[in-house]
């Protein structure tokens, strides 16, 4: 009987505490963030304490019934467009227990853009709900362990490195032309209908291939459709803010463990490879390597910094940029009268000559098509952040734990500050650079802002320019009556359905 009353009394205070600790993480911690926030003016939508705004962000999603336009605004947020008219351009939602503070309200934007502190850093969900795919890379840690990471990555980006790229660019670009010629002589008429998504893939995934990988690009290609395919399974079932839900073994969680792992064995293949040579290697995965030997990782195993680095690496540099330039194609065939201004000053300034970075640097028209295309349709469209201590920005004074969400489209479509055009591609209003295009440059932030702005955006600007040029010179495009626009995001803001190109040889 003394056991038995041990045993209930032992489960009754384990249960007392469970109960604490639930009523703590999912109550009073949220609670007491949304009180802080509100005591200082910033409203928001009614929250329950389990899910937060997800049932309604669910209920206004399913609502949607307009057909998008080319040149029309993007409405997969809705419940954005809802909360700003009702509480302005600041205001807190939560997503289950994580509480988020929206801002597209410039002066607290230009707060985050000089803000050096690393007291605010990258969501913790991005490793808790997101780590299969981005892991604890440079793209996920904060601290001292972010910071060498980006120590380790970005004197490989630097945009005297990037200039030697260019050649690499180019051949993957001529590889694209080449194919492009031969579904056209294909053709009867000389016209090609082509869905460009993998093409442009194929263009990024070489590039990042060989300036990862370096001589063993080979099997480092062979990494680029299990990633793609990871991306896709993440980005197709995400679970963001339900409680628990990371616990359950649904169908896509287990899938996307696989890919993870898979991804994470062909890259510790090479790297096992490399160690049982002499070889000199003159790569990104090198430079990783060593990376992973010369300072503390913090909660990083060597293999995690090699794997997760490469594996962000390979997000931006070929999924994010592939979008980018999906979209700019996209735009290009939507507007012949830009698609020719653009071409006539490739034409004029390469002569019938490959671009090389000198040419590339004196084509002003293809800067403001690339700024254009970047401001309507930015890959990574969310800037995120969170208070990892208590944070002050301006006058305002940010919780620890709080996230921070700057939903870009909002800020680079905001007619107050584009004009009545917002929504309409007009690179001409790039002709003054970014502060003659808006009412604060403030407002255009493709590559995000800060201390976290992305390494990589002399990189993929150069990929964009190489590509539009060398298929500008080639060929005339137009948009096929098969293309369906519908921007969809799934982790990046790409389109649902593919885009659909008839493309002809000039």
């Amino acid at each position: 009987m003394e056991v038995i009353v041990i045993v209930l009394s032992v489960v009754v205070i384990l249960l007392s505490n469970v109960f604490v600790y639930l009523c703590y993480e999912f109550w009073w911690k949220p609670e007491s963030c949304r009180m802080k926030l509100g005591k200082q003016g910033i409203r928001g939508p009614p929250t329950s304490s389990i899910l937060g705004n997800i049932p309604e962000m669910k209920r206004l999603i399913s609502q949607i019934s307009q057909t998008p336009q080319i040149d029309g605004p993007i409405t997969i947020f809705p419940y954005f467009n809802k909360w700003t008219q009702h509480y302005g351009k600041l205001f807190k939602f939560a997503l289950g227990k994580i509480q988020i503070l929206y801002v597209s309200n410039v002066e607290l934007v230009k707060q985050l853009r000089v803000h050096r502190s690393w007291d605010l850093g990258k969501p913790s969900y991005l490793q808790n709900e997101r780590g299969v795919l981005l892991g604890k890379g440079l793209i996920t840690t904060n601290g001292a362990v972010w910071s060498h990471q980006r120590q380790t990555v970005s004197p490989e980006l630097y945009l005297d490195r990037v200039k030697d790229m260019v050649s690499l660019m180019v051949e993957s670009g001529s590889t694209m032309v080449e194919s492009w010629e031969k579904l056209i002589e294909s053709e009867e008429g000389g016209v090609c209908g082509i869905t460009i998504d993998d093409h442009v893939r194929n263009f990024t995934s070489y590039i990042t291939s060989k300036m990862v990988f370096g001589d063993d690009h080979h099997k480092g290609i062979k990494i680029v459709p299990t990633c793609i395919a990871l991306i896709k399974t993440m980005g197709s079932a995400t679970t963001l803010g339900l409680p628990f839900s990371r616990l359950i073994p649904t169908k896509w969680i287990r899938e996307s463990r696989r890919l993870s792992k898979e991804v994470r064995e062909m890259i510790m293949d090479i790297v096992k490879a490399r160690s049982g040579d002499n070889a000199s290697h003159q790569d990104i995965l090198q430079v990783i390597f060593e990376g992973s030997k010369t300072a503390e990782l913090g909660n990083l195993t060597k293999e995690e910094f090699i794997v997760d680095n490469c594996k962000d690496i390979f997000l931006a540099a070929c999924e994010v940029t592939a979008i980018a330039a999906i979209w700019g194609l996209m735009l290009l065939a939507s507007n012949p009268e830009w698609q020719a201004r653009a071409r006539a000053e490739v034409q004029e300034v390469c002569g019938g000559q490959v671009p090389d970075s000198n040419m590339l640097s004196k084509m002003p028209v293809l800067k403001m098509v690339i700024q254009e295309v970047l401001r309507l349709y930015p890959g990574v469209a969310f800037v995120s952040r969170e208070a990892i201590q208590d944070v002050k920005l301006g006058e305002i004074n940010i919780p620890k734990g709080v996230g921070i969400w700057i939903w870009m489209m909002e800020l680079h479509r905001d007619p107050e500050l584009w004009g009545a055009d917002a929504d309409k591609f007009n690179p001409e209003r790039f002709a003054n650079g970014v502060s003659g295009a808006c009412k604060s440059p403030q407002a255009y932030i493709p590559f995000g802002l800060g201390a976290r702005v992305c390494p990589g955006q002399n990189l993929a600007v150069t990929e964009l320019k190489v590509l539009f040029a060398m298929l500008l010179c080639n060929f005339k495009l137009t948009i096929s009556p098969k293309y369906r626009h519908s921007p969809k995001f799934r982790l990046l803001l790409e389109p649902e359905h593919g885009v659909d190109l008839l493309i002809q040889k000039i």
